[in-house]
C-alpha cells in the first residue's frame, strides 16, 4: 500500500511528498512557486527548476519538431515517432512499438498483469503513471491548468489535448478514406475503424466485439459487472469512463469553463459550446441529398431525412 501524504489544511492526500508540496504552495500560499523563464511550467522546489531548465540548453535537438534532451540515445527513441520505426512486436498480436517499455506495458493487457492497485477503491493498473493519473479522482487534485481558459487538469496529456483540440487549430492527422483530420494519431486510428469495419476489442465472457476499447469497458460493467464503477461522491451517480465523471462533478461545483466568444454564455463541457456556437453561425454543414435541404445539426437532417425518404418511398435509410 503506497503511504499517503495529506494536507492539513483541505484533507486532501496525496501520493508523493512533491506533490503535497506543490498543492500547499499553489492552493494555500505560504511560499514560492519557481517558475521557468522560458515556458509556463511551475516548480516547487529551485532544484526541480534546474532539472527542467537542463531541457531548454540541451545538447541534442531534434531537427523535425525542436525537442530537445542531453541523452543521445533518448533522441534516436524520439525520432522513431516521426520515422514511423517500431522495432519491437509483441509476440500474441504481433502490434509494433518504438519504445520497449511501451511493449512491456502491452503485453499485460495480454496476460491480465495489473501490478499497480488504488488502495482506496482497489482498482488496479498496468502503469504506474495510470495509477497516479487515477488517484486525483479520489484527492481532486488538479495542478495544471490552462492558461487561456483556467480549467485545470489532473494530468498533462489531458492539459495538452485540451490547448489542441479547444484552442488550437492544428490537425495534422488526416484519414485516408474520407480526409478527416484529427488533433492526435491515437483519434485517427480510432476513427479509421468506422471504414474497416475493425472490430478488435473482444469480451472475455461472451462473443461480443467492439471496435473501441471504451465500449468494451461499458460493456463488461453493464452487461457482466466485470470491473469498477466510477461514482460521483455527491450524489453517488456511477460512471463507466473518468472524463464523464468529471463532466459531471463539473455540475455540482457550479464552473462553466467553457465561455461563448460571441455572447456571455458559459457551458460545462467543449460539446456544449459547440453545439451552441452554431446559433452564431449561417454555416449548414449537413445537407440532404434527396432534397438538397441543408441544416446546421446532424440530428437535424437525420430526422429530416427519415420524413424525405417516406415521402418519396424509399424504406431502407443507411448512414
Amino acid at each position: 500500500m503506497p503511504i499517503l501524504y495529506l494536507c492539513a489544511v483541505c484533507d486532501k492526500r496525496f501520493t508523493t511528498k512533491q506533490g503535497l508540496r506543490y498543492h500547499k504552495l499553489s492552493t494555500h500560499g505560504g511560499g514560492t512557486l519557481h517558475s521557468c523563464t522560458q515556458c509556463e511550467k511551475r516548480f516547487s522546489t529551485q532544484q526541480n527548476l534546474r532539472q527542467h531548465m537542463n531541457l531548454h540548453s540541451s545538447k541534442y535537438q531534434c531537427t523535425e519538431c525542436g525537442m530537445s534532451t542531453n541523452s543521445n540515445k533518448d533522441l534516436e527513441v524520439h525520432r522513431r515517432s516521426h520515422s514511423g520505426e517500431k522495432p519491437f512486436e509483441c509476440s500474441v498480436c504481433g502490434k509494433r512499438f518504438a519504445r520497449a517499455v511501451h511493449l512491456v506495458k502491452h503485453s499485460r493487457s495480454h496476460s491480465g498483469e495489473k501490478p499497480y492497485k488504488c488502495h482506496v477503491c482497489d482498482k488496479a493498473f498496468t502503469a504506474s503513471g495510470t495509477l497516479n493519473g487515477h488517484m486525483r479522482i479520489h484527492t481532486a487534485d488538479r495542478p495544471l491548468e490552462c492558461s487561456l481558459c483556467s480549467k485545470t487538469f489532473g494530468q498533462s496529456d489531458n492539459l495538452q489535448t485540451h490547448r489542441r483540440c479547444i484552442h488550437g487549430n492544428s490537425r495534422p492527422y488526416h484519414c485516408l478514406y474520407c480526409g478527416k483530420q484529427f488533433t492526435e494519431n491515437k483519434d485517427l486510428t480510432r476513427h479509421v475503424c468506422i471504414h474497416t469495419g475493425t472490430k478488435p476489442y473482444s469480451c472475455r465472457h461472451c462473443p461480443e466485439s467492439f471496435m473501441y476499447h471504451r465500449q468494451l469497458k461499458t460493456h463488461l460493467l453493464k452487461s457482466h459487472n466485470d470491473g469498477t464503477w466510477l461514482t460521483c461522491h455527491t450524489c453517488e451517480k456511477k460512471f463507466t469512463r473518468r472524463c464523464h465523471l468529471e463532466q459531471h462533478l463539473l455540475r455540482h461545483e457550479g464552473v462553466k469553463p467553457y465561455v461563448c466568444s460571441d455572447c456571455p454564455k458559459h457551458f460545462y463541457t467543449a460539446g456544449e459550446l459547440k453545439q451552441h456556437q452554431l446559433v452564431h453561425s449561417d454555416f449548414k454543414q449537413f445537407c440532404c441529398f434527396l432534397c438538397d435541404k441543408s441544416f446546421k445539426r446532424k440530428a437535424a437532417v437525420k430526422l429530416h431525412f427519415k420524413r424525405c425518404s417516406a415521402k418519396l418511398g424509399i424504406n431502407e435509410i443507411i448512414f
